[in-house]
């Protein structure tokens, strides 16, 4: 049995997560619920291996990523690495392949968070291009309280997303966290829903999302991201040569004719 060019008898079975496909969209949900889906290595190995075979799955669109209703990810699994130290963590990177997925990741992530997203778990919401949250859920950085920092990606995400003073105070202080409604107004989250919505209004995101032409997804985000990366005049060359680049597709051609033609573009994918 395959789908979308992938063989499903073959599919991993895993321990740490559970996956399912909903049409064109994939659902990860984390599933360590005794620790509160804590992110210990295991986890992410697990989780980078199901989000490449989605991201190389010509039947996915896009992907959401979610844990339980009381907590997204409450932190990492600090057990794992209170004795780790700094030689070893340097020369093998730790922490290094908790975004290497991610970080290569062409179609859209979304993820949807109820309850606790702390530590490392606020990191891995902020490592999705999208986040939409539960009314209960709960952000922060605790990190400084245990005598260390955040190490992938909550000094720099988080800033980008709340600006350099919020930034600051809820990692310097380690206990000042958003909820979901100050989580909105900061723009760290785009939408707020009762939890018992969550998921299925996220789901319904990512499908309307993996509907579009694919080829055009991709570089949309490609060309947002840049916006972290380059200058302005940069980022507008990247953008433009983009555009020009969506009229080799035939997504593109089929997406004008029904506009022209005043009917629901058929794309393709190509």
């Amino acid at each position: 049995m395959t789908h979308g060019g992938i063989d499903s008898t073959n599919a991993p079975s895993y321990t740490m997560i559970k996956t399912e496909v909903q049409g064109r969209v994939a659902v990860i949900t984390l599933d360590r619920p005794k620790a509160l889906n804590a992110l210990c290595s295991e986890l992410f190995h697990e989780i980078n291996d199901a989000l490449s075979r989605f991201d190389n799955d010509a039947g996915i669109g896009a992907v959401v990523l979610t844990g339980s209703e009381r907590a997204f990810a409450a932190g990492a699994d600090i057990k794992e690495m209170k004795d780790a130290e700094f030689v070893s963590n340097y020369k093998t990177n730790f922490l290094g392949h908790w975004v290497e997925q991610i970080s290569r990741m062409r179609k859209p992530l979304i993820a949807a968070v109820n309850g606790y997203a702390l530590g490392g778990g606020c990191e891995l919401a902020m490592m999705c291009d999208i986040i939409y949250a539960g009314e209960k859920a709960v952000f922060g950085q605790p990190e400084i309280n245990l005598g260390t920092i955040p190490g992938a990606g909550g000094t720099q995400r988080l800033t980008h997303a709340v600006g350099k003073s919020k930034a600051m105070e809820m990692i310097l202080t380690g206990s000042v966290n958003l909820d979901a409604t100050e989580a909105l107004s900061y723009g760290l989250v785009s939408k707020v829903f009762p939890p018992e919505k969550l998921l299925e209004e996220t789901i319904k995101t990512a499908a309307k999302i993996a509907a579009k032409g694919a080829v055009s997804v991709q570089m949309a985000k490609e060309a947002v991201n840049q916006a972290y990366e380059l200058s302005l005049s940069s980022g507008l060359h990247f953008e433009r040569r983009l555009f020009q680049a969506t009229f080799a597709t035939k997504d593109q051609k089929e997406g004008m004719a029904a506009f022209a033609e005043k009917r629901k573009p058929d794309f393709v994918h190509e």
